[in-house]
């Protein structure tokens, strides 16, 4: 399996993701839109903080349960510990270091109907 960097805008949070590029979706909910975020979840043994995890923040609504976490001085989302798998971490492609989005297959997802498709995350 391959392994990328990644990091936010300014640089102060940097990591590194091993995985295939071969399950990205891309949700409509109302977070996910506004933040332009490309989710690749995955183990949290596949992921490395390179950076100490003192330059993020959290945010959190609705169940408490998601866990945002985004970089202090720029904003940006580089990762966040999903909803859908609480036991996972979910990493921003677009956050990830010489890829090619238009190379990827991405699979649409429909979270502004969370709770009727939360179940095809899993298929």
């Amino acid at each position: 399996m391959p392994t990328y960097q990644g990091g936010c805008h300014c640089g102060r949070v940097r990591f590194e993701v091993t995985t295939n590029l071969d399950q990205i979706v891309d949700c409509n909910c109302s977070i996910c839109t506004k933040k332009g975020f490309l989710h690749l979840i995955v183990d949290p043994t596949q992921v490395r903080l390179l950076t100490p995890d003192v330059q993020m923040t959290l945010y959190q609504f609705n169940t408490n349960t998601a866990k945002h976490y985004f970089c202090t001085k720029c904003g940006i989302h580089p990762y966040y510990i999903p909803r859908s798998h609480p036991d996972k971490i979910d990493v921003n492609v677009r956050c990830l270091e010489g890829i090619d989005l238009q190379k990827l297959t991405i699979q649409p997802f429909n979270g502004r109907e969370w709770e009727a498709s939360r179940h095809t995350l899993d298929e």
